[in-house]
């Protein structure tokens, strides 16, 4: 019996009908970015100090510069020695006394300098910066800068929670409606984030917002990937993820023009009001719809495929009827994924490499939003190399395998994380070439665990097996934050650090999973277990009964 992808063949693989659901879709992708990497700049941590009442009234009496009255009033910053002044202690004086030199003011009102007392910033800061951020605006810093992890920690554990829940409302109710929903949930609490006045009610929103917004994306790779010939899928598929790094490029500028992060995120939120359009512009997956019976939606929806395609529906495919083969049907339980060796091998590499992935990917952004150079650009710069990452994919993936790629990914990305942090400060720029570097690394190495993943389970299993060690990208994301933030308190690059030995042991890790180019998706758990042997398994299928018109 012929199958969907044989009714594909006749009227297009990824011919008009798919190429504009394919774009509606990757434009659903690029607005993605601002939930997943909205950190960078909605809470930016801009050069800060401790606010000291009279301290401005002298440096204009005396007409000192900047850096003059940050050497006269602000302590240094022993952590990082001399030259860096202190965030979150000040000099316990009063500098609106009278008499105050203005060539040595703490001497005039103390005599030994190294006698004064510090102290803790009781009347807040002053941020060098010209626009404002959930930092600024709540004084995240010092003593509170933990909520800044918070914050970013809520977004990854909706995404945790989403990718379970929503995973089964695409499976329950269709890739169409999830879609819609989601897009409206993420719309609301977007909006309603720009408005809330308090920190709390900011962090409950965002964890909501997360809590939808992965589920909505990787439906609509459920989506984009179903509706195309089987040689596209794969294609399709890094070029929807591709989509997402055309969001970062959008992203950045949007951000550069709006320094201010409650008009930012209305900025980023509003345009997916337009998405809800998709009710009359996307199909319901023809896939989804045969799996559940609803042979003649799908068949209707075949039919528009065609007529937008400008092909001609074969007239022996006039109905369908799903059939699938029901013989040692196997029902899918957690212990499968690691009742057997090869099966429990697959799946801890595949969870560390999931967790490795979504580490250094965000763990690198948070980094160079904190690393001291101009935010924008390194942030573009960074952007920029995921596309040749995509490009090295595509050619290399079908010609010398997934493994081999997949580990020099990662090696690449740790060694380029330990350059990095090596690499002294005034040489900026070739800090940040090391960094991008390893940013490509690593967008390879995630690019590439998204779809092999699903090469190394059973059909049975599959679903189960990926949702259970993607979660684990999710954990990560929930744990960088406090990675990044707080090592980069003991030594700036020490997070750089933690990231080479996360990164290197994710590449040999790697080497130790079958090579699975060129081979069928595999049935059953024996598959997995003799992945090794010639004899292709029997594929699954399912099955369209034509009823012709004889």
């Amino acid at each position: 019996m012929p199958t969907l992808d044989d009714i594909l063949e006749h009227v297009g693989e990824f011919d008009r009908f798919q190429k504009q659901t394919f774009f509606v879709l990757c434009l659903l992708s690029a607005a993605f970015t601002p939930v997943y990497v909205g950190v960078v700049f909605l809470a930016f941590i801009p050069e800060h100090r401790c606010f000291s009442p009279g301290v401005a009234e002298l440096s204009q009496r005396c007409g000192w510069s900047l850096e003059e009255q940050l050497n006269h009033t602000v302590p240094e910053w022993s952590a990082h020695g001399a030259g860096y002044s202190s965030r979150c202690r000040r000099y316990e004086v009063d500098w609106n006394e009278t008499g105050i030199s203005c060539t040595d003011p703490l001497g005039s009102l103390v005599g030994n300098r190294s006698t004064v007392s510090l102290g803790p910033c009781q009347d807040g800061w002053v941020y060098d910066s010209p626009g404002t951020s959930l930092v600024t605006e709540f004084n995240l810093v010092c003593e509170d800068s933990w909520k800044l992890d918070l914050f970013q920690a809520s977004v990854n554990a909706g995404f945790f929670l989403g990718s379970l829940n929503i995973g089964y409302i695409a499976d329950r109710f269709g890739r169409k409606f999830c879609l819609l929903i989601t897009i409206l949930a993420n719309v609301v609490c977007g909006v309603i984030l720009v408005f809330v006045p308090t920190y709390l009610w900011i962090v409950i929103f965002r964890f909501l917002q997360g809590l939808v917004c992965k589920g909505c994306w990787t439906a609509g790779y459920i989506l984009v990937t179903e509706v195309v010939g089987p040689k596209y899928r794969r294609t399709v598929g890094i070029l929807y993820q591709m989509a997402f790094s055309v969001g970062l490029l959008v992203f950045d500028a949007i951000a550069y023009a709006i320094p201010h992060w409650r008009w930012l995120q209305l900025t980023v939120t509003l345009p997916s009001c337009f998405f809800l359009l998709y009710y009359w512009c996307l199909p319901e997956s023809p896939r989804w719809l045969i799996s559940q019976g609803k042979n003649e939606k799908a068949m209707k929806v075949v039919s528009t495929m065609a007529k937008k395609n400008r092909k001609k529906m074969p007239s022996q495919f006039e109905d369908i009827k799903f059939d699938e083969e029901d013989s040692g049907k196997q029902s899918p339980a957690l212990i499968d994924l690691v009742r057997t060796p090869q099966m429990r091998k697959n799946t801890f590499i595949l969870m560390y490499n999931w967790f490795t992935s979504s580490v250094l990917y965000q763990g690198l952004i948070m980094h160079m939003g904190i690393a001291g150079g101009n935010i924008y650009l390194d942030f573009l710069y960074s952007a920029l190399v995921e596309f040749p990452a995509a490009f090295f994919i595509l050619v290399t993936i079908d010609r010398i395998g997934r493994r081999y790629p997949w580990a020099v990914a990662n090696l690449v990305a740790g060694a380029a994380c330990l350059v990095t942090a090596l690499i002294p400060e005034d040489i900026h720029w070739l800090k940040v070439t090391a960094a991008c570097i390893g940013r490509m690394g690593i967008t390879m190495a995630f690019e590439m665990v998204c779809f092999v993943s699903t090469e190394l389970y059973p059909t049975y299993i599959r679903n189960l097996g990926v949702m259970v060690c993607s979660s684990l990208c999710d954990i990560g994301g929930v744990i960088v934050p406090f990675i990044v933030y707080r090592l980069v308190e003991v030594w700036h690059d020490l997070p750089l650090v933690v990231f080479t030995v996360f990164g290197l042991i994710a590449g040999g890790s790697v080497l130790l999973l079958p090579e699975t180019k060129g081979r069928i998706l595999p049935e059953t758990v024996e598959d997995i277990e003799n992945f090794h042997r010639q004899s292709a398994p029997k594929t699954k299928q399912i099955y369209l009964h034509v009823q012709t018109s004889e």
